[in-house]
């Protein structure tokens, strides 16, 4: 049994086709393509069949890992920094979050919110004694390298960021705006 035809659009727009590429990957006309997505025309089954074959081999080929979207480079505070030595960091990498580590261990997490919910409760003097182990959010979640990215898609919505791990070191980190490389 096949998928919906009405399908047939969205799978193609998430894998940035236009209708004039799917059909010469599908040896079906364009005006064809268009009419079917626009429900005016039911193609044969051997004809929808073809084009969800297509949609599903391009899918698969395009099925990035967290390992290929996650940015490599991860700016790090241990748990002795100090919120004034965040808010630096943050300002001078222009990043929103940054993973907090005690030794190689991921212990926490610093993002903006969390420092301005902290900076309207203290002053210059104090942020450069409160240490990040008192301020600090819980760990983010870590995902190995391998993992399917439009897995993670719905994680990334309800953290702040994900941290990538190969062989069970960390080797990047994915947030809102690296999902965006999906879209490339």
């Amino acid at each position: 049994m096949l998928p919906r035809l009405d399908s047939i659009k969205q799978a193609r727009l998430k894998l940035g086709l236009t209708q004039q590429k799917l059909a010469s990957f599908t040896g079906v006309s364009t005006s064809m393509i268009n009419q079917i997505e626009s429900g005016r025309c039911q193609p044969s089954y051997a004809t929808a069949k073809k084009i969800f074959e297509v949609l599903g081999s391009l899918e698969g080929q395009s099925s990035m890992k967290a390992g290929d979207i996650c940015s490599k480079d991860i700016y790090k505070l241990k748990t002795t920094d100090s919120l004034h030595d965040a808010i630096k960091k943050m300002q001078q990498h222009s990043i929103s979050q940054i993973p907090v580590f005690d030794e190689s261990e991921v212990v926490g997490l610093i993002s903006e919110d969390g420092l301005v919910k902290h900076m309207i409760d203290s002053d210059e003097s104090q942020r450069k004694k409160i240490r990040l182990s008192e301020v600090m959010e819980p760990r983010p979640p870590i995902v190995d390298f391998s993992i399917p990215v439009k897995t993670l898609v719905p994680l990334v919505r309800y953290s702040k960021c994900i941290l990538v791990s190969k062989h069970s070191r960390i080797i990047g980190i994915i947030t809102a705006s690296d999902t965006l490389k999906m879209m490339e």
